[in-house]
């Protein structure tokens, strides 16, 4: 099957160049968006990751050339118009569960790094400078941490934390039973917010989940807490987090994700003026780490993304069912 990829990076063709057998795949370093549809012309399929767009424009285009699968490379797809999707009759697979340790291991690693500033203490060693002054951490030991999504990813998240001897709340639309006989104690949100010391982000982004943290619930948080986020950046309103760092109320941030990430993410900006004032302001604050969308980014999620994803190409092809499917 001919295949159009977006969004291509170099490991991205190293790993589906790998598992390939038999599609014919053109890859295209472009984002897929209205002004670059139309380079899927001759595909029967699209290939795209979390920061392309698939409104209803960019449907349409692709409908017009052909297009009839749509092939996400990750989890998420709330970048597509499924209404518009589903009127068009797009076929639309995903790949479930990649690497739920890879991220859950990503937001433990947010955390360590900022508690004992290991990013700090690194570069000043590297200059020289063997000071240990103000770079004091705490004991994870003991600590109240809040998972906010208990999907496979929040999971081996809630487990990692367990282990470090932490007492883990949670909050999903559905406890956990396994979860909870590891002495994981379900909360309403908003008494999560309000006890835990450490609050990471583990669910879908939706109408009811965006801008989860805001305002509003920001002042809920203990003074001087920590939040994690390696699940989609709209969960955040970016100007309230940066108030709530601004006051002190909000002690630690680290995130993998970005709410206008697609802009920034996966490319070099280096030599570039960088046009976004709140990931500067985000930046400029010493208690702030981010990382650019490489939770998922090891071997073994890498692996299991190119052969899930040429897996549900394949089946679409044959007319097999499509255990992966969106929407068809």
């Amino acid at each position: 099957m001919k295949v159009a990829f977006f969004s291509t990076q170099p490991y991205d063709r190293q790993y589906f160049n790998r598992y390939n057998k038999g599609h014919e795949i053109s890859y295209f370093e472009a984002g897929l968006n209205r002004q670059t549809a139309s380079l899927a012309a001759g595909s029967g399929a699209v290939c795209v990751f979390v920061n392309d767009q698939l409104d209803a424009g960019v449907l349409k285009e692709l409908h017009s050339l052909g297009v009839t699968l749509i092939a996400l490379r990750c989890a998420g797809y709330n970048n597509v118009d499924l209404a518009a999707a589903a009127e068009m009759g797009f076929t639309i697979v995903r790949v479930p569960a990649y690497s739920p340790h890879a991220v859950a291991e990503h937001a433990v690693s947010l955390i360590l790094t900022l508690n004992r500033k290991i990013h700090k203490a690194y570069n000043r060693v590297r200059e020289g400078n063997f000071s240990l002054d103000k770079l004091t951490g705490f004991d994870l030991y003991g600590k109240t941490v809040g998972v906010v999504g208990t999907g496979k990813i929040g999971i081996a998240f809630a487990t990692i934390m367990l282990g470090f001897g932490c007492r883990v709340l949670a909050f999903d639309l559905v406890a956990n039973r396994q979860l909870e006989e590891k002495g994981v104690e379900y909360l309403p949100l908003i008494d999560l917010f309000r006890e835990s010391d450490i609050v990471s982000l583990h669910c879908p982004l939706n109408e009811q989940t965006h801008h989860l943290v805001n305002a509003s619930t920001l002042e809920m948080m203990k003074p001087g807490s920590m939040l994690i986020n390696t699940s989609r950046g709209a969960l955040i309103n970016t100007a309230d987090v940066i108030e709530a760092l601004k006051r002190h109320k909000l002690g630690y941030l680290g995130i993998d994700v970005y709410e206008q990430e697609e802009k920034l993410f996966f490319y070099d900006r280096s030599e570039e003026l960088i046009p976004d004032e709140e990931i500067l302001r985000l930046m400029s604050f010493p208690n702030v780490l981010i990382t650019s969308h490489q939770g998922f980014f090891t071997n073994e999620a890498l692996t299991e993304i190119a052969r899930t994803t040429l897996a549900n190409i394949a089946l679409f092809e044959s007319g097999e069912p499509l255990k992966n499917k969106v929407l068809s």
